[in-house]
C-alpha cells in the first residue's frame, strides 16, 4: 500500500518533470531563460511543490541550473558533451540492435513471435509511418520525439533492462541534441531507421550491429560538423 501512495504522491511531480523537459527540448523554453516556480505552476496548472520538486531532478540531469538567491535559467544545449554523449549512444546502441536482431531469430526459432514481441514490433512499425507521414507533411518537428521513441523501442527489443535503462538515462539530452540539428539531417536520418529494421527483422546481428553504429556515428559526425562550423562563423565575425 505504501508503495502505491508514493507513486501517486511523485504522479504530479514526474508530469511536470516531464513537461518542462518536453518544453526545453523544443524551445518554448530557451536557453538562458528565467524561469520561477511562480510561473511555471501558472503555466502547468499545478502547485509550485511539484514543480520546485522537478526543477530539482531537471537540475540533476542538466537542464536547468539554479544559483542561491538568482533562481533558476534553463541550461545551455550541451554541446561541448555532445561528442560523449554521441560515444555513448553509439555503442549501447549498437549492442541493443544486436540483441534485438539476435531475439528476432530466436522468435523464428520457436515457430514464430511471442505476442508481447509482436505487439511491440507493431508499434515501431507504427512508429516508422508517422515518421514518414510527418517527412511527407513537411512537420519535421515532429521528428524529435519520433525518433527517440524508436530508439528506445529497439532497447525494449533487445530485452536487456540494463542497457534500456542506460539508454533511458541519456534519451533527453539526445533528444534535445537531435531537436537543435533536426533540420539538417532529420529526413535521411529517418530513412535510415528502415534498414535497421530490415536487420533486425531478418535476425542479422552483425548487419543490425553495424547499420545502428553506423547511423548514430553519421548523426555524431553531422552534429559535430555543423556545430564546428558554426561556432567557427561566430567567432570570426
Amino acid at each position: 500500500m505504501q508503495h502505491s501512495l508514493d507513486s501517486a504522491d511523485n504522479a504530479p511531480r514526474q508530469r511536470v518533470q516531464d513537461e518542462i523537459r518536453r518544453d526545453i527540448i523544443f524551445g518554448v523554453l530557451p536557453a538562458g531563460s528565467r524561469i520561477t516556480e511562480t510561473a511555471l505552476a501558472h503555466k502547468y496548472g499545478i502547485s509550485r511543490v511539484p514543480v520546485r520538486e522537478a526543477l530539482r531532478a531537471l537540475e540533476v540531469e542538466g537542464f536547468v541550473e539554479s544559483k542561491p538567491f538568482a533562481g533558476s535559467t534553463v541550461s545551455a544545449i550541451p554541446v561541448d558533451d555532445a561528442d560523449d554523449l554521441f560515444a555513448i549512444r553509439e555503442a549501447l546502441e549498437a549492442a541493443t540492435a544486436r540483441r534485438a536482431a539476435r531475439n528476432a531469430a530466436a522468435q523464428f526459432v520457436a515457430g514464430g513471435p511471442d505476442p508481447a514481441w509482436w505487439e511491440h514490433r507493431k508499434e515501431l512499425a507504427a512508429l516508422l509511418d508517422a515518421g514518414d507521414q510527418a517527412i511527407s507533411a513537411g512537420r519535421i518537428d515532429l521528428l524529435p520525439e519520433l525518433n527517440i521513441r524508436f530508439h528506445l523501442g529497439i532497447a525494449e527489443l533487445s530485452r536487456s533492462s540494463s542497457l534500456t535503462a542506460l539508454l533511458r538515462q541519456i534519451s533527453g539530452k539526445i533528444e534535445w541534441l537531435y531537436a537543435s540539428d533536426v533540420d539538417s539531417r532529420g529526413k535521411s536520418s529517418w530513412s535510415e531507421h528502415r534498414t535497421i529494421m530490415a536487420a533486425i527483422d531478418a535476425g542479422n546481428a552483425q548487419e543490425a550491429e553495424r547499420g545502428m553504429a553506423a547511423h548514430v556515428h553519421g548523426s555524431r559526425l553531422g552534429y559535430l560538423s555543423r556545430f564546428s562550423a558554426e561556432g567557427s562563423s561566430g567567432s570570426g565575425s
